[in-house]
């Protein structure tokens, strides 16, 4: 069961999908770490191909740097979680497949996958428009699949905080 929005008492893809429409925006997203589980709650909203563009999901460097534009340089410098990475995730999505935003997630779900400087559980999200980009760093401390779903939550949770000030 999905989390409720605490003022509306619905879950925030339908939230974010009335926002989305009101405000005629449209969206792209990255996933990385959520294995497309973003994409599947917005398109379970009905009326979603109002806004939603499309989404990559970029596992592997070689498939960031292939769809999504990030360079070798920001992979090998800063490693796939982090900053600098989910920015590049952001922007790359939102120009190749031409939405006004873009919103991107990376992070480590585990169980594996940790470094002394990154827990399991650490996980970025960007949102990229036009002229600025949000970036939240998280750190779960569930199971594999309580990560991916409570940053599939967090990543819709930063899209209806921003498009709530926008309004």
């Amino acid at each position: 069961m999905h989390a409720m929005s605490n003022d509306q008492h619905e879950p925030l893809e339908v939230v974010v999908s009335r926002l989305l429409v009101a405000q005629k925006q449209t969206l792209s997203i990255a996933e990385s770490c959520t294995g497309g589980l973003i994409t599947h709650r917005l398109t379970n909203v009905a009326g979603s191909s109002a806004y939603f563009i499309g989404a990559i999901i970029a596992y592997a460097y070689e498939a960031k740097v292939a769809a999504l534009g990030v360079s070798w340089e920001t992979l090998n410098r800063f490693g796939a979680v982090s900053a600098e990475t989910v920015s590049a995730m952001a922007r790359g999505v939102r120009e190749r497949l031409a939405s006004t935003l873009g919103l991107a997630i990376t992070g480590i779900a585990g169980p594996g996958g940790a470094t002394p400087d990154k827990p399991v559980g650490l996980t970025y999200i960007a949102l990229a428009s036009e002229s600025d980009i949000l970036i939240e760093r998280h750190i779960w401390c569930g199971d594999r699949m309580q990560n991916k779903e409570q940053s599939a939550e967090a990543a819709l949770a930063l899209l209806r905080t921003y498009l709530e000030r926008m309004q």
